[in-house]
């Protein structure tokens, strides 16, 4: 069972990072990147400022730390070097298969992946902070968005991501709901959909965009 299951990753792998371009190319390793969304970042925060003042904005800060911490940890601190799978990239059996971009292999194991685990775990904290339907649209498929480039890049494997996302979700959720234990956290002022258009889905699509414009003349 376990061995069908890990033919059929690297089948799907290798169709998914089969499908490249020099624009995909670019634009994929600028999407995996950390410090190109730091304005997108910043408006998340600029957002949680605005909507629950400054007390609570530490506070939640914080949390969103402590949730990023644990999917990192869980992923990269436990899960990897316990199961030590060879990213797609290096894998004896099939890095010479996987199209590598910019020479950009990452480290020696990928299972499970802490980008995925991180970006998910971020969205769902932020979803249920915010509580709006478009804003949680844009945040999830952000976050698919860059696990998948991931995918693209060949450092990680399909299943990699899926465990990634999972670690995520159930940390978003979980620490989210530990809040309200804590009287002095208030979590009832959302803020309006005007607001949350400009803030974050407008720079976070402004990044998406200048990231796109950049790969065309790359």
């Amino acid at each position: 069972m376990l061995e069908t299951l890990n033919q059929l990753d690297q089948e799907l792998l290798l169709f998914l990072n089969g499908i490249h371009s020099s624009f995909f190319d670019s634009f994929m390793y600028l999407i995996s990147g950390k410090l190109v969304w730091a304005v997108f970042y910043l408006a998340i925060i600029v957002q949680i400022y605005r909507s629950y003042g400054w007390k609570n904005c530490l506070y939640l800060l914080v949390a969103i730390a402590l949730v990023i911490t644990c999917c990192d940890q869980m992923a990269s601190g436990i899960l990897k070097p316990y199961f030590q799978r060879f990213r797609p990239s290096r894998s004896p059996d099939i890095s010479h298969l996987v199209h590598i971009v910019n020479g950009y292999t990452g480290g020696k194991y990928g299972f499970a992946s802490s980008h995925a685990a991180n970006v998910f775990g971020l969205t769902t904290f932020c979803s249920f902070l915010f509580r709006n339907k478009k804003l949680s649209l844009f945040l999830f498929s952000w976050a698919i968005l860059v696990s998948y480039s991931r995918i693209y890049l060949g450092v990680h494997y399909p299943g990699d991501i899926i465990v990634g996302t999972g670690i995520g979700i159930f940390f978003g959720y979980l620490i989210y709901k530990i809040l309200p234990k804590f009287k002095f956290i208030k979590l009832d002022n959302p803020t309006t959909e005007k607001d949350w258009k400009f803030n974050i889905i407008t720079w976070g699509s402004l990044s998406i965009l200048v990231m796109a414009i950049i790969s065309i003349f790359k």
